[in-house]
Order: C-alpha cells, then sequence, then structure tokens
C-alpha cells in the first residue's frame, strides 16, 4: 500500500459523494489532517452542491479508514484506485465508475472479453441448466463471466464458468471482506483457487443493503462487454442490469430456454423489444465477429503451428470453442 492510502480510503468512506467528487475532493486535500479539518460548508462550496448526508464526518471517517488499512493488510485484499493502471479501463467509461475497487484474487486480463450473465434468484430448472452450460461454454471458449454470486442464474453461471476454465469475476453488493448470500461462500472460495476475482466497491464491514445491488449492477456490465439475461420475470432486478447496460453501450441478449411462463415474462419482453435470442455461446462469437476458422491446423501438428496459434488466441484473432477454433471476422 501507498503513501496515501489513508487519505484515499478516508475519501472512499464518504458514500454521499459521486466518484467526480470523491476526485475533486482528493486533488484539493494535500493530507490526512486537512481532510479530517474539512467542513461541510466548505466542501459545499467546492461541490457546488448541498450534501445530502445527516452526518458529516471526515475524522471518523479517516478512523474508519485506518481500521480498513488493517484489516486489508491482515486478510491480504487489494484495492485499486480510479487513477491506478491496474484500475479496469471499461470502468472508466461508465456514468459514476466506483472510486476505489477491493478485490480478492486477480484482475482479470481486460484485453480478452467478459460476458455478463444475469437473471433471477428463483430460476425454473431449464434457466438453470441453460445459465451453467453458458458459463461453461464462455469458459471453454476462454471467455470470462461477470455476474453478482447471488442465488439462482448467477450462481449458477460462476459454477459454470468455473467448471469450464474460466476466470469468472463477482461483484459483491457488500463489504469484501465476506461473501454474500452465506450460501455461496464455498462457490467464492472456488473462484478464487479457479484464478478468478471477487470485487466491491464497498468498504469492508458494509452490509448488503438493498440499494447497494442496483448500484453493484452497473460495475456487472460495466466490465463486461456483453451482458446475457438468462430469466427474467417481470420486475426482476436483472431488468436494472439491462438499463446499465444499454446506457453504457453493451451488447444485449437473452436466452431462449428463460423466455417462458412467469419468471421469463421479463425476458420475453426485452427479445420484443430487439435483444437477441441465443441459444448458447455461439450467438455470442457471432456477435463479436467470430466466424468458424476451418482452416486452422490442429494445435500441436508442429512447433511453428502450435506458436502461431497461441499468438492468434493471445491477440484475440482465435477464440477456442468445443474443440474448434473460430476466427474473428471484420472490427468486430
Amino acid at each position: 500500500m501507498g503513501n496515501n492510502d489513508l487519505l484515499l480510503l478516508g475519501i472512499g468512506r464518504l458514500g454521499f459523494l459521486t466518484t467526480n467528487e470523491k476526485l475533486t475532493l482528493l486533488r484539493c486535500t494535500a493530507s490526512e489532517r486537512q481532510f479530517s479539518e474539512l467542513r461541510r460548508e466548505g466542501v459545499e462550496r467546492l461541490l457546488d452542491r448541498m450534501l445530502k448526508c445527516r452526518v458529516f464526518d471526515p475524522a471518523g471517517a479517516l478512523r474508519a479508514a485506518e481500521g480498513d488499512r488493517k484489516l486489508l493488510t491482515r486478510e491480504r485484499i487489494e484495492y485499486t484506485f480510479y487513477e491506478e493502471p491496474e484500475y479496469p479501463p471499461q470502468l472508466r467509461e461508465i456514468h459514476d465508475p466506483p472510486f476505489l475497487l477491493f478485490f480478492r484474487g486477480k484482475l482479470p486480463d481486460y484485453d480478452l472479453p467478459l460476458l455478463g450473465i444475469v437473471g433471477t434468484r428463483e430460476p425454473t430448472g431449464r434457466a438453470a441448466k441453460a445459465a451453467f452450460r453458458l458459463g461453461y461454454e464462455a469458459g471453454r471458449s476462454g471467455i470470462g463471466v461477470v455476474s453478482g454470486l447471488a442465488r439462482g442464474i448467477d450462481g449458477f453461471a460462476h459454477e459454470g464458468n468455473v467448471a469450464g476454465g474460466g476466470r469468472t469475476v463477482a461483484v459483491l453488493g457488500c463489504g469484501i471482506d465476506f461473501v454474500y448470500p452465506p450460501q455461496n461462500r464455498y462457490l467464492g472460495a472456488r473462484i478464487l483457487e479457479s484464478g478468478g476475482t471477487i470485487l466491491s466497491e464497498y468498504p469492508p464491514g458494509e452490509q448488503p443493503l438493498r440499494y447497494h445491488f442496483p448500484a453493484r449492477n452497473r460495475i456487472i456490465s460495466g466490465l463486461s462487454r456483453g451482458v446475457v439475461v438468462v430469466e427474467a420475470p417481470e420486475k426482476s432486478g436483472a431488468l436494472i442490469t439491462v438499463d446499465h447496460a444499454l446506457d453504457q453501450g453493451r451488447d444485449l441478449f437473452v436466452h431462449r430456454d428463460g423466455l417462458y411462463g412467469p419468471t421469463g415474462v421479463g425476458t420475453q419482453r426485452l427479445s420484443e423489444d430487439g435483444a437477441r435470442v441465443i441459444e448458447g455461446i455461439e450467438g455470442v462469437l457471432d456477435e463479436w465477429g467470430y466466424e468458424r476458422a476451418a482452416s486452422v491446423e490442429p494445435v500441436g501438428a508442429t512447433s511453428s503451428n502450435l506458436a502461431s496459434t497461441m499468438r492468434a488466441e493471445l491477440t484475440g484473432e482465435l477464440m477456442l470453442h468445443r474443440g474448434s477454433y473460430f476466427r474473428r471476422i471484420g472490427n468486430g
């Protein structure tokens, strides 16, 4: 951790400020002492708005940050700041990106595509199988899955991605120091063991409050190149992720197996509004500009073929799926 960690963590605890406002405050604050002595009226003048908070206590935020720093060190939890090179570049593009991202594991390679998979916490058996299968196929194709580690579709998609060899990303709506819901702790451990990531914008100890989850959803879609809604009823929280995805210019898909019955009303309406209906990862690969590369020789045929194939995979020219290679076409 760097010399300004305490100041960053303290400013990060001012949840009533936007990221742009936190950045403004950081640039105008030279030290921890200056931060602790800030007055509400001065900050309101700086930001040119009235603060909507019951208590304004920078000194208290700094004390909490001291506890955060100790916990992060003890639990080997890392964090990245908006202006650091490790910060996911996709998130800088979105409205109100996180000021800080706390994470366990290894941040994914953001040169490779990530696919958001979301849906209801109470899926039908058909949709649950579809989420697992789609996550698995994505992993076999070298695509990481981003979801919320919730019950239902989220969990099945994460499990499938891990089983398929993908490096899945779980975004929490609570502090990074515990997994919610508790029944997914084992899944969280498997995600980390497989090289994936668990991350959150919330500081340690922050409870999974209801309003955290709509905010969390903007990170799921923000990290993703495209989002698949597997199954969603009419008022599903997954539809909030859809709104974020559309605002962020992400591709939107719905799964055919989630279009039926009361739990598929929201999914069906998305398809009627123009979302592409897919049955598996091939639909995503097609949308992203990959076609089956029949001319690619089998990996390992010769050392030169192996090297060229590996280079093509690393640059994204080729993608492996179900034992076949797909080649990018056009500018997709």
